[in-house]
This record gives structure tokens, C-alpha cells and sequence, in this order.
């Protein structure tokens, strides 16, 4: 029995001293840094009791490690966060206690110091602190659940917060410390030490200090030798401003700074005896007492280390828009997006429902870069959850289109998983992302709507603050019609255009339609390379002749926005450039009657045109939407037009065959009211085997084919065929080559004599 009671004090003793730190010179100096005394630190070690993790600890290491933290840095925003949190309950319970709970401890604040001597971190708050119970509970959440039943609850996808207690955030000190202990008072019990070594179990004691924090929670990390950065005041300053700016509670960082001070230390009052002494008894030069207060002025360069609070911004957005001013908004939208231009507008608001979050969101002035890598754009959101920050770029809240837009969201009860830094997939942010698209299409109605009013209300060349923003930002309205269908509606009225008859002027798609004539039932548009080429396209001919205007369109993205819109406000959107157009200003019956006869009259021109062109036309038709030119090209409703064809062998990684296979079919719309159309006809019906006529049919197709914007797939034909076309009205009936032009050659002699008479002349 009594052999037994040995071994288990010899048991205890170990067990004791491995928990426990090392008691080298080095290591007492540490525990003296931190508050310890050798005689205190052996009190705690002789009375701290030993509780055994729940869980096995080399799969709780692995965990926080490898599965919920990408960076280490993060630990610092999980403490932050977490004494932020036991701030915001003892301010809470102190307004709503009958009794006064902050008692001699006033000041609600987080403070942070190290000592790269001692390789240690430190973060203190005078928060509501934790009993003895709490220490064993709190600090062991992970351990409690069971690490098995925790990886199932992540892998099943289960909404795990956290927020507002110690749990998975506290153990991410591990990630950067071999040792924690943890100091901490409540106002209902006595002050506590938990300490851990990351190993199979923790210990709690009663501090034998007494209550020296007077309440809160301090926690000292013991760096391991990869994370000594996080000693360094700059290190330490840039990742409170980077996660924690905004916090409510002041964050206090221990740094050293550099002052000026005058040297030497000599008391004012010994220097002046030491005057009026010498002054009685030797007299003094004038440049010696010059010298004198030159040393007097002297100063020297010194350390001084004092506590200096890092997060001195406000969190605006959850400020009352109504004491915001301006250059409230344009300050703090220049400090969040590091832009040295204002914003051209922006928005804030609070949602409420499903998920409540408040958010200020940003147009910037100019685009920048932003189109030359528009699929590697990062998004311009930053995610905070009480004012703490969990992503700078959060690319889930607006859709890619959107990426141009700057600001903030921050949520109080957003549900995220163990880390704070992965949100899970949640119907919650589903609903957040959609308001979120709602409240930035709203802020650009309004701009929009703004402009058409000022617009209305005078003739200025300058454009208005929507235009800017259209110039600028354009392509990602024209983007979002092509990608979100469901606000596609929306968009479509942000969209602005030239027309043929707007005088170079923007309008927009309700402009449109309010100036249409009652006969109208389509939207016409035509796009091209520039507005100069577009503006003098034949496809304009009979528009211009009715009245009709067309929208001009010089974007590669415009024909696929147009695609994707189909119509607008109940009327369809018709190219210029296709088949099968109609501007329904005549009786339909006479039209038809009409193109009936024409195509009975050129039946024998339209037949062999088609057999001559073969494969390059799809087929040969009488029409009525030109009025000067002979012939223009068509496409199907449904094919490629000419200028989408120019755009997709552009491509850089365009391939010429699948270019040709997506080519649409091309169809040869003939002017009957051309005289040369007319000659044509009767030529076909007299000679229709001549070369000279068939010269003249592919010299009509060559043409219409490059007038109506195509390129000339085969130069070497054409070539040939114009050659024969300028011989033929020059009357040159042989395209062999002239003799060449006779030289008479000069004697060599005479040449020579040249040569040397020309030496003499020197």
C-alpha cells in the first residue's frame, strides 16, 4: 500500500513538472515579465489541477492546422474578436444589472504588448472574464463535442457559430504558440490561471497573485520559432488595422517610439548657480558663452515605449445616413478602395427580413484596369461580421459583372462555420447577394434617372454623372445582361446608345421607344466597327428615308447583349443587317404583291447568280431595304452577322475552321429599282455565257460582300476579276506585257574619260 502511494506521488510530481514550465534563469524570466515570481510560479505549480482533453489532440491540432485556418495570422482577429465579444456582454449586462459591474475597472478596452526578448505575445481585455468553471468549459468546447462528432457536424455542412465565446476561434493560438496560459477574473469568483502546452491535457489554478487584473481575460502566447513576425510592432499594427479597424473598443498596441530630447542632465537650477558663480569670478568670453548654449540646445534621439491605439477609424456604415456628410462618404470610401479619386455616387442602407446586415457600397470614377483582366478582377466587397473582418475580397455577394462596385457588408447574426473565414454555403447569403444586386441596380436607376432629368432641362455638350458612369462602366451593365437573366429587365434601362439620329448623343432604350412612330413595332439597331463606318452603311438607306431610327452600335459586346435581351418593354430588337426585315409602315398586301412581281421579272438574274456563286451565297432574292445601292449581304435571323464574324476571327485564339463553320449563311438581297441590277437582267437573258458578264455578276457580289461588311475570302479571284474588269473599259483585248523599253549603252571609254576628267576638276 504504501509502495503504491509512493509511485503515484512520483507520478504526480512528473506529471507536474511537465506541464509546467522549465524553472531556467530564462524561463523565470519570462514568468517574472509576465507578473510571475519564482516563489508564485511554484505556488501555481504545486496547486494547479490536471483535466484530461475529451478528444485526441493530434487530430485537434490537425484540424485548426490544416482544415479551418489558410493563415496564421488569423489568430490574431479570432482573440481580437473574442475579447471584443466579452467586452460587448459585460457592457450589456452592466446596462441592464441593477448593480454596478464595471466597478474600479472603467475602461472598456483590448491591449496588446510583446517582448521579443522573451519570445511571448500578449492580449488583455477588461472584459466580463471567466469563472474557474467557465476556464474548464470554455476552453475546452472543441474537446467537450468530441473531435469526431465536430469533423462530422463540418463535413455534414451544419451551421457551427461560434461567435461570442471561446471555442475553435481560442485554439488558433496554437498556430503560432507551443504554449498558452490563459489569466483571467470574474466579478463572481476569484482570479484563475488555465495553461496548456497543446498536449493531452490543461491545468487550472488560483492565481496566487491575488486579483491583479482587476477583471478580464489576459492571454500570453509563447511563440514558436516560425512566428517570432508576430513580435514586430509593424507586423502587429498592420493586421489590427487589416481585420480589427473597426471594432467598437479602443485597441491599444505597446510600441516603441523615437523622440527628440535635449541631451545632458544637468538640473536648470545647478546651471544657474554654476553661472552666477562664474560670472562673479572669471569673466567670460563672448564666444565661449556662445559655446555654452549651443550645448545647452543640443539634443539627443531616444526610445520610448508607451500604449498607442491602433483602430482609430469608425465604422461608418453603422452610423445614421443622416449625420453623414459627403466627405464623410468620399474620406472614408478613399481609405477602404486606396483610390486617389472620389466615388461618382454610392449607397447605405440597412436590410432587414430573412438575414439583417448593414452595407455602404461605392461607384468609383474611373475604371482603370479593370477590363484589361476582367476575369482575374477580384471583388471589391469587404465581408465583416461585428465589425470584424472576415474576407477583403468576398466574390460571393455580387455577381462578377458587379466587381467595379466597392464597399462594405456587416452582418451581426451571419452564420459561418468554425473558422470565421469560410462562410458555408447558406441560403442566407443567397438572400444577402440578392439585395445586395438589388440595392446597386436601384442606386444606378436613380443616377440614370437624375441624368434624364438634367438632360431634359438643358442643351450642355458635357455629359451628365451617368454618362461618365456609362463610359466608364458600360461594358459590365452590357455583361450583366448577358449573364444575369434574372435582372436582365433591369439592365436593360441602365443601357445607352448612339443613334442615327440623336446628333452623336447617348440614349437610353425608354428614349427610344418614346420618340417611335405609331407604326413602328421593332427596335432597329446596327452594329459595326465605329460609328463613322456604321453611319454610312447601306443598311441605313431606307431607314433614314422612313424616319426610322437606329440604334448605332460599335462594341464587340453589343450584338451578344443584344442577343441575350431578344426585346425591350414587349418589342423585339431587329439587326439592320438580317433577313426578314419589315417596318410595317405599308399595307401588307400591296408588299407582297409587289415582291411577287419583282421576283417573277429577275427570276433568270437571281437563278444564275445563284449557280454562279455556288457555296459562297446561300440563295439570291429580290428586296426593298435599299434604296442607292445595287446588292447588299444578309445573314439569318439566327447566324452570325458580318461584324460578329469580324469580332471572332479577331479572337486571339480564334481557329480559322471553326470560324468558317460558325459563319452564318449569307443571302444576296438584289435592288430592283437598279439600273445596273436592270442592265444586268437583260445582259443575263442575251449573253449570259460571256466572261465579260460574269465579270460583272462577281464584281456586283464583291461589292455588296464588302459594303456590307464582310471580308473578301478569296483576293486572288477577286484580283483577277477586277484586272479583267479595268481592261475590259480601258479596250485592251491581251493581257500579255509590252517589250521592254530599248537602252542604247554608252562607250565604256567615254565613260572612263568622265570618270577621269572628273578628277581633275579636284
Amino acid at each position: 500500500m504504501k509502495l503504491f502511494f509512493l509511485i503515484s506521488v512520483i507520478v504526480c510530481i512528473c506529471t507536474t513538472l511537465m506541464l509546467s514550465p522549465v524553472h531556467s534563469e530564462e524561463s523565470l524570466g519570462e514568468v517574472k515579465m509576465q507578473g510571475f515570481s519564482a516563489q508564485e510560479e511554484q505556488v501555481i505549480a504545486s496547486s494547479q489541477e490536471k483535466f484530461e482533453f475529451q478528444a485526441e489532440v493530434n487530430r485537434l491540432m490537425d484540424i485548426i492546422i490544416n482544415s479551418l485556418y489558410k493563415k496564421k495570422e488569423i489568430f490574431l482577429r479570432e482573440l481580437i474578436s473574442n475579447a471584443s465579444d466579452a467586452l460587448d456582454k459585460l457592457r450589456f449586462l452592466s446596462v441592464s444589472a441593477a448593480s454596478d459591474l464595471l466597478g474600479e475597472v472603467r475602461d472598456l478596452k483590448i491591449d496588446i504588448s510583446f517582448s521579443e526578448e522573451h519570445k511571448t505575445l500578449t492580449i488583455r481585455d477588461t472584459g466580463i472574464g471567466m469563472t474557474k468553471a467557465e476556464l474548464v468549459a470554455n476552453l475546452g468546447t472543441v474537446a467537450k463535442s468530441g473531435t469526431t462528432n465536430f469533423v462530422e457536424a463540418l463535413a455534414d455542412g451544419q451551421d457551427i457559430n461560434l461567435i461570442g465565446q471561446f471555442g475553435v476561434g481560442f485554439y488558433s493560438v496554437y498556430l503560432i504558440a507551443d504554449r498558452v496560459r490563459v489569466v483571467s477574473k470574474n466579478n463572481n469568483d476569484d482570479q484563475y490561471i488555465w495553461e496548456s502546452t497543446a498536449d493531452s491535457s490543461f491545468t487550472v489554478s488560483k492565481d496566487p497573485r491575488g486579483n491583479t487584473l482587476g477583471r478580464g481575460t489576459e492571454i500570453t502566447m509563447f511563440l514558436k520559432e516560425d512566428a517570432h513576425e508576430f513580435m514586430k510592432q509593424d507586423r502587429l499594427e498592420e493586421l489590427i488595422t487589416k481585420y480589427s479597424e473597426f471594432i467598437t473598443f479602443p485597441i491599444n498596441l505597446y510600441k516603441k517610439t523615437s523622440e527628440v530630447v535635449e541631451a545632458g542632465s544637468e538640473d536648470e537650477s545647478d546651471s544657474e548657480e554654476a553661472e552666477d558663480s562664474s560670472e562673479d569670478d572669471v569673466e567670460v568670453s563672448e564666444s565661449a558663452e556662445t559655446e555654452q548654449e549651443e550645448s545647452k540646445k543640443s539634443t539627443e534621439k531616444v526610445d520610448v515605449w508607451d500604449w498607442h491605439r491602433v483602430n482609430s477609424n469608425v465604422a461608418l456604415w453603422a452610423r445614421d445616413t443622416e449625420e453623414i456628410s459627403d466627405d464623410e462618404y468620399k474620406a472614408f470610401y478613399r481609405s477602404l478602395s486606396k483610390d486617389t479619386g472620389d466615388a461618382r455616387t454610392w449607397i447605405h442602407f440597412k436590410a432587414e427580413g430573412e438575414v439583417e446586415f448593414k452595407s455602404v457600397l461605392f461607384v468609383p470614377e474611373e475604371a482603370g484596369e479593370l477590363y484589361n483582366n476582367y476575369n482575374d478582377k477580384k471583388a471589391g466587397i469587404r465581408l465583416y461580421v461585428r465589425k470584424v473582418l472576415i474576407q477583403e475580397d468576398f466574390e460571393d455577394l455580387l455577381p462578377k459583372y458587379l466587381n467595379f462596385i466597392k464597399g462594405v457588408v456587416d452582418s451581426d447574426d451571419l452564420p459561418l462555420n468554425v473558422s470565421r473565414e469560410t462562410l458555408q454555403q447558406h441560403k442566407v447569403l443567397k438572400v444577402m447577394a440578392k439585395k445586395l444586386v438589388r440595392k446597386v441596380l436601384e442606386m444606378l436607376r436613380k443616377l440614370s434617372e437624375e441624368d434624364e432629368e438634367e438632360s431634359d432641362s438643358k442643351d450642355s455638350e458635357e455629359l451628365t454623372p451617368y454618362l461618365k458612369f456609362w463610359e466608364q462602366f458600360g461594358k459590365s451593365i452590357k455583361m450583366g445582361v448577358i449573364e444575369d437573366s434574372s435582372n436582365k429587365s433591369k439592365l436593360a434601362k441602365l443601357l445607352r446608345y448612339k443613334t442615327s439620329t440623336s446628333d452623336n448623343k447617348y440614349r437610353s432604350l425608354d428614349q427610344y421607344l418614346a420618340s417611335m412612330p405609331s407604326w413602328q413595332t421593332d427596335i432597329y439597331f446596327l452594329a459595326g466597327e465605329s460609328i463613322e463606318s456604321v453611319s454610312k452603311s447601306p443598311f441605313l438607306e431606307v431607314a433614314r428615308k422612313k424616319g426610322v431610327e437606329v440604334i448605332l452600335m460599335t462594341d464587340p459586346l453589343d450584338e451578344y447583349t443584344m442577343q441575350h435581351l431578344g426585346e425591350f418593354d414587349g418589342k423585339k430588337l431587329q439587326s439592320l443587317s438580317k433577313e426578314g426585315l419589315k417596318f410595317n409602315d405599308e399595307d401588307e398586301d400591296i408588299i407582297k404583291k409587289r415582291v411577287k412581281a419583282y421576283k417573277e421579272n429577275f427570276k433568270p438574274l437571281t437563278k444564275y447568280l445563284k449557280d454562279l456563286y455556288g457555296s459562297k451565297i446561300g440563295k439570291v432574292t429580290v428586296g426593298q431595304r435599299v434604296e442607292t445601292s445595287p446588292a447588299i449581304i444578309v445573314t439569318g435571323q439566327y447566324g452570325n452577322t458580318a461584324n460578329m464574324e469580324r469580332i471572332m476571327k479577331a479572337q486571339t485564339m480564334a481557329d480559322g475552321s471553326s470560324v468558317k463553320s460558325m459563319s452564318a449563311s449569307k443571302t444576296l438581297e438584289l435592288n430592283p429599282r437598279h439600273p445596273i441590277v436592270v442592265e444586268l437582267n437583260k445582259a443575263i437573258e442575251s449573253a449570259s455565257e460571256e466572261q465579260a458578264t460574269k465579270d460583272l455578276a462577281w464584281l456586283l457580289y464583291d461589292t455588296a460582300l464588302l459594303q456590307s461588311g464582310f471580308l473578301q475570302d478569296d483576293v486572288e479571284s477577286f484580283s483577277e476579276r477586277m484586272y479583267r474588269t479595268i481592261a475590259k473599259s480601258l479596250n485592251v483585248n491581251s493581257m500579255e506585257l509590252a517589250p521592254e523599253i530599248e537602252v542604247e549603252e554608252e562607250e565604256e571609254s567615254n565613260s572612263n574619260d568622265d570618270q577621269e576628267g572628273g578628277h581633275d576638276e579636284f
